[in-house]
């Protein structure tokens, strides 16, 4: 009966080991909220916003960038006119790198359907 308990334990402590380290083994992982992929849009300056988890360092095409204790990250950019592509990428403490891109096309003007 001892011997039962004591397994049932070490099995209990792995069990949680192993769910507390799932992150650790994932990696890092980007999520662009907005702006959504393939939009347009007429104003500048545009707001690229998401969630990262799991990282260490993060960039915005290539500019250093920061999250809060949720992960979320916001930056404020004025991309020229015409066809963008924005860049996020991420390195966890392992050197494990993830990345995400959305891409726009900022407009100097909005048509209006009449």
């Amino acid at each position: 009966m001892k011997r039962i308990g004591l397994i049932l334990a070490a099995l209990l402590i792995i069990g949680y080991g192993a769910f507390e380290a799932r992150r650790l083994i994932a990696g890092p992982e980007i999520v662009i909220l907005s702006p959504k992929d393939g939009s347009a849009t007429s104003t500048t300056p545009l707001v690229i916003s998401g969630i990262a988890q799991n990282i260490s360092f993060l960039t915005v095409n290539d500019n250093p960038s920061y999250t809060d204790e949720q992960g979320r990250f916001s930056v404020v950019l004025s991309p020229p006119q015409g066809y963008a592509i924005f860049t996020v990428q991420a390195t966890d403490r392992f050197g494990r790198k993830a990345s995400a891109s959305v891409s726009i096309t900022v407009l100097n003007f909005c048509p209006v359907k009449s």
